[in-house]
């Protein structure tokens, strides 16, 4: 639905309709739920094609999503409130939290000892940039059994000296560190309380509750059996989100809602209802170049395979960030390079441009190859953006 918005053009945003639709028409994914808003009004709101195309189930406004790395930005929230309170530092080292992170090995992981909160929410830990903790899928969920493995695992660069998107282990240490510091017996119980219920994010969780499982999206992947990630490490999320799983890397599930609910608490610097949740200078840190010119060592080799130019990393602490320059990216080249947000693998996005005010949320079904997500974030964060009077 097209609601008339001050500063949104309704024609604009009915292109960016027109557009979704032709994309499901076409086959390149299989459904969506959108948010457009502008001063926190909601100008565009549509649900679009097939929660599940093999059944014909049609998207639904209320759709539980699967919203796989989107997960990362609840997680950064948990740390943004503990350095906020003093309870981190992003000088911090893992070690000092979870010692037995550095293993047993002490010449082997020397380099482990240096690996700080900075790093991990920067994607310059050093550690291995897999989608696997080490551990059998069906084991994903416990996260004391990710943490103890971990404690086997060595660095691959030296911390703080590239940047490589890490799918897992940055997330599952930062949840870990988080969990200790605040003295909860489960990750998840810690994000419901200090994230989830504050916002009223009343579908959201880390894990599917039992009363959702009706509602979910399931995961449908349209990858290569050659890429960097193949269908099964994906798909093999439907069976291993359960209600007591603790992924804080890719394990939280969520409404287009609620999605924009935790975007505008970052338009509004911090505040929901009156009360600062997070401390602005905490965001604004968060929200600003934290790496320099360095690239993604991961997005620069799915660059070079379609012959784009190499773009930057462009990470705040936890944020990914539009920057500058014409490089291919997910908030398209046309945002104010301060805007900030995360994402999902080949599925799910959000952006806030501060410059513009303006709120983007995306939740899709059918993922797609990383190549083609970026190429159709681009394009749909463009339509978006353009709406922008």
């Amino acid at each position: 639905m097209i609601n008339n918005v001050e500063g949104l053009n309704p024609s604009a945003l009915k292109t960016l309709e027109d557009t979704i639709e032709a994309d499901i028409q076409r086959g390149d994914y299989d459904g969506v739920n959108i948010i457009v808003a502008r001063h926190g009004r909601i100008g565009l709101q549509g649900s679009y094609g097939f929660a599940e195309r093999e059944t014909g189930r049609a998207t639904q406004r209320g759709d539980v999503y699967r919203i796989l790395s989107m997960s990362k930005a609840f997680t950064n929230t948990l740390a943004y409130r503990a350095l906020g309170e003093g309870r981190l530092a992003l000088s911090t080292r893992v070690v000092d939290v979870i010692p037995e992170f550095f293993g047993t090995d002490r010449f082997r992981a020397v380099r482990k000892d240096r690996i700080n909160l900075g790093h991990l929410l920067t994607h310059r830990s050093g550690m291995p940039a897999t989608p696997d903790p080490g551990l059998p899928a069906e084991r994903f969920g416990v996260l004391a059994d990710v943490i103890a493995a971990l404690g086997s695992v060595d660095v691959v660069n030296d911390p703080g000296s590239n940047l490589n998107y890490a799918p897992s282990i940055n997330h599952a240490l930062i949840g870990e560190m988080v969990r200790r510091v605040y003295g909860y017996e489960h990750f998840r119980d810690l994000a419901r309380d200090l994230v989830f219920e504050p916002l009223g994010m009343q579908d959201t969780a880390f894990g599917l509750p039992s009363g959702r499982t009706g509602r979910a999206v399931p995961l449908k992947v349209y990858v290569p059996e050659d890429g960097w990630l193949a269908p099964e490490d994906i798909e093999c999320l439907n069976t291993h989100i359960t209600e007591n799983a603790e992924m804080p890397w890719v394990g939280a599930t969520s409404t287009v809602d609620d999605v924009f609910r935790f975007a505008e608490l970052f338009r509004n610097r911090g505040a929901v209802d009156g009360e600062q949740l997070l401390a602005p200078a905490v965001i604004d840190a968060a929200t600003t170049l934290q790496t320099g010119d360095m690239p993604n060592d991961l997005y620069a080799g799915i660059a070079a395979m379609r012959g784009w130019e190499t773009p930057r990393g462009n990470f705040g602490l936890g944020f990914s960030l539009s920057g500058t320059g014409t490089a291919p990216n997910f908030f398209g080249p046309f945002t104010s390079p301060r805007t900030f947000g995360n994402y999902g693998a080949g599925s799910t996005l959000f952006w806030v441009d501060p410059a513009r005010d303006l709120t983007f949320v995306f939740l899709s079904s059918g993922v797609m190859d990383e190549g083609e997500n970026v190429a159709r974030f681009q394009k749909i964060s463009t339509l978006a953006v353009a709406a922008a009077l």
